[in-house]
């Protein structure tokens, strides 16, 4: 099979969403010879470097870079109308607008993407339910058995759905820096104990409880890494001489943060999963296993999937301040504790390269390529939540504004 990949941002692009995506192709394109990738180029950027980037073939998408709704209505609107379209025997793509597009167009179709959309937004279920459903619809790859289970329950067939989580670069953590060494070369002194979050600095990633946290625990020294400047998460960190907020750092410079943490921290909160829905599963989880540094989480139903309290991870009630201090306290005060958790997680983390997902997705296509047409489930149960959660989907938009209705 030849697949044409769909990216709908400009490249290159240093959010999680273009690691992801970028990767994955990149390594899947070894399994399907004559593969290309489908994508705006950033501004300023050639077609040389971005090709170097991403490991394969691309194909400049023909859209305005601004504004973002444009674009991404755009790239659905002209890949049909290319030749590396017409080329290849599926369209792999995370927008469900692209897929759309490629269906209506007699073209198949894998999706890859890590949203719940039919609990996100319940207006688009009886559309999902019947795209996903469609004879062209190969299969979709979710990146959590969570997600997966919500497709489930809409009546898409098991079999057109996979749980297959992401990985990280393996060659990131090659070359290894003591944990002293790494404080000294970000400023610290060796003695001082730190934890560390790297990621987008802001209200959607449940740091308001790591801030309190900090305030009870002033030995400890907190690095909120990946700023972007001012905001409401660094406007409340202002007073708490304990945290000392970094800015967004590159590929070449994160990893100093990383090895000089006595703790890695992902904010044990439901907050980021339940209430905004940006975050399923982190991407940095994958990163942090691969680390050997010991790893705190909360005990959410994504992080339950990869992370084992006590072997691999310390995971905490989530939301719970008591609890995520009693956490820190035990890994920064039990050092044979925090070695052992570091070395469990770093020998899981052979589980979840970028290669190894690769090998899984590709095995995934091929059975789905193969395999008979599998029929849908949606019934009078479905068609009450549908409208059920519709109506409260309104309620929630009418109030807020927002279109992503809160996991209840």
């Amino acid at each position: 099979m030849k697949l044409l990949f769909a990216y709908e941002n400009p490249l290159p692009n240093a959010e999680a969403d273009a690691e992801v995506f970028v990767t994955t192709a990149k390594y899947l394109a070894a399994h399907f010879p004559g593969s290309r990738l489908h994508a705006p180029l950033g501004q300023g950027a050639s077609l040389e470097q971005v090709e170097r980037l991403a490991g394969l073939p691309v194909v400049p998408a023909k859209v305005p870079l601004h504004p973002a709704a444009l674009r991404h209505l755009l790239c659905g609107l002209t890949i049909v109308f290319r030749s590396a379209f017409r080329a290849a025997d599926a369209v792999y793509t995370r927008n469900l607008w692209v897929a759309w597009m490629s269906i209506l167009f007699g073209k198949r179709v894998v999706f890859d993407h890590y949203r719940p959309w039919p609990d996100q937004i319940p207006p688009l279920q009886y559309w999902l339910y019947r795209l996903f459903c469609h004879r062209l619809f190969l299969g979709s790859v979710c990146h959590s058995e969570y997600t997966r289970l919500k497709y489930i329950a809409l009546g898409v067939p098991p079999q057109k759905l996979r749980c297959i989580h992401n990985g990280f670069e393996p060659q990131r953590f090659a070359a290894p820096i003591p944990l002293a060494q790494a404080k000294r070369l970000i400023g610290l002194a060796p003695e001082m104990k730190t934890v560390v979050y790297t990621g987008r600095v802001n209200h959607k990633k449940g740091l308001e409880l790591v801030i309190e946290a900090a305030r009870q625990l002033p030995d400890l020294t907190f690095l909120f890494v990946g700023s972007y400047g001012a905001g409401p998460i660094e406007t409340a960190a202002k007073d708490v001489p304990n945290i000392r907020i970094i800015p967004w750092q590159t590929e070449a410079t994160l990893g100093d943060y990383i090895f000089a943490a006595d703790v890695l921290l992902i904010p044990p909160s439901l907050q980021p999963l339940a209430k905004f829905g940006s975050t399923v599963l982190p991407l940095k989880l994958f990163f942090y296993l691969g680390s050997g540094r010991p790893i705190l989480a909360g005990n959410t139903p994504d992080a339950a999937e990869i992370l084992t309290h006590g072997q691999t991870a310390w995971l905490c009630q989530p939301d719970s301040l008591p609890a995520l201090v009693e956490g820190l306290k035990a890994l920064t005060e039990d050092s044979a504790l925090a070695a052992h958790l570091g070395a469990a997680a770093q020998a899981e983390s052979r589980n979840f390269t970028w290669s190894a997902r690769a090998e899984k997705i590709a095995l995934a296509v091929q059975f789905w390529a193969n395999a008979a047409p599998a029929q849908g489930g949606w019934g009078r149960g479905q068609s009450a939540i549908w409208a059920r959660q519709s109506r409260r989907w309104l309620l929630h938009f009418i109030r807020t504004r927002s279109w992503i209705l809160p996991a209840g």
